[in-house]
């Protein structure tokens, strides 16, 4: 019964900026962990980003560190990751998930499979 609704992606140069969204409707947002994941075309899905219900500690990939930031907006049922300093290799259809299982008090989770609920993807393309 959960959607989730990516949108941001686009064209940019390479040390551009993006802004992407991802809008969630049918649960309770506010008391689930949500996350981004990456895919390029022939290649495995990766973990980006997490985000956990309150306050919203944070937990990033190495390779985004210090370029990406993943936030929530409880009142608008949406998590945005803003993306800086982009690099070609960033290229990729990006992911929000979402884990339903609101008991769990463990750390923050690079695994795809704590996350049972996926947006459609929106496409990122970073050009040298």
């Amino acid at each position: 019964q959960v959607q989730l609704v990516e949108s941001g992606g686009g064209l940019v140069q390479a040390g551009g900026s993006l802004r992407l969204s991802c809008a969630a409707s049918g649960r309770t947002f506010s008391r689930y962990v949500m996350a981004w994941f990456r895919q390029a075309p022939g290649k495995e899905r990766d973990f980006v980003a997490a985000i956990s219900r309150s306050p919203g500690t944070t937990y990033y990939a190495d390779s985004v560190k210090g370029r990406f930031t993943i936030s929530r907006d409880n009142a608008k049922n949406t998590v945005y990751l803003q993306m800086n300093s982009l690099k070609p290799e960033d290229t990729a259809v990006y992911y929000c998930g979402l884990d339903p299982d609101d008991t769990y008090a463990g750390p923050l989770s690079s695994r795809g499979s704590r996350y049972e609920y996926w947006g459609q993807g929106t496409q990122v393309t970073v050009s040298s």
